[in-house]
């Protein structure tokens, strides 16, 4: 890996938390996951999630405004490498991202045939604690952290598509923005989370 700065992109359950948080972990990389954080907000009522909330609940994304405050003042605070999952979801976040930095980031990207989305969240829980994804049938209980496993509120079929909608519209744009700079790789995100992982570590 040879940048400290890597910004994680793809489409709703591509896999972007659990490889993120593997390859941020594996390289003493600083994580940040805004979708965990808005929904910690969310959870927690704060003046933030307060302003996301409406967004969220009808599978939008979160206008620039709100998050690129939010996210820039996270990175401003970390001293050495980060990654930053599911962020910059627009070209003007990536614009702005750029502008923050000295060091400009790469971009890995999760290519997942729209079907594979839709099973996968079909199954798919989220601890309420540590927000680690996990599947149906590994139990209630986090193993990483003994919280509850649940549903993820956005998973429901309408929400799911308005994001896959989204995602389309306003992150495939920011995609190009990376694969024209050439800091971009495509990576394809079908397959077990390892034979995945190992093609994220190229």
């Amino acid at each position: 890996m040879k940048s400290r700065h890597l910004v994680f992109l793809g489409p709703p359950a591509s896999g972007k938390g659990t490889q993120g948080r593997r390859l941020a972990d594996e390289n003493g990389l600083a994580y940040l996951s805004t979708g965990a954080l808005l929904r910690r907000a969310l959870r927690d009522r704060t003046g933030l999630g307060e302003q996301a909330r409406p967004y969220l609940d009808r599978g939008e994304y979160v206008p620039d405004e709100i998050m690129v405050p939010m996210v820039l003042a996270w990175v401003g605070e970390q001293k050495e490498g980060w990654l930053l999952d599911g962020f910059p979801r627009t070209v003007p976040q990536a614009e702005a991202l750029d502008a923050s930095v000295s060091e400009k980031p790469s971009a890995i990207i999760l290519h997942v045939p729209d079907e594979e989305l839709r099973r996968r969240v079909t199954c798919r829980l989220e601890c309420l604690e540590c927000h680690r994804v996990a599947r149906e049938g590994e139990g209630e209980k986090c193993p990483k952290c003994g919280g509850v496993l649940a549903p993820r509120a956005d998973d429901v079929s309408a929400s799911f598509e308005n994001r896959l909608a989204e995602y389309r519209r306003l992150v495939i744009p920011a995609i190009t923005y990376y694969c024209d700079l050439q800091r971009a790789r495509i990576v394809n995100g079908t397959g077990s989370p390892d034979e995945v992982y190992a093609r994220v570590k190229g």
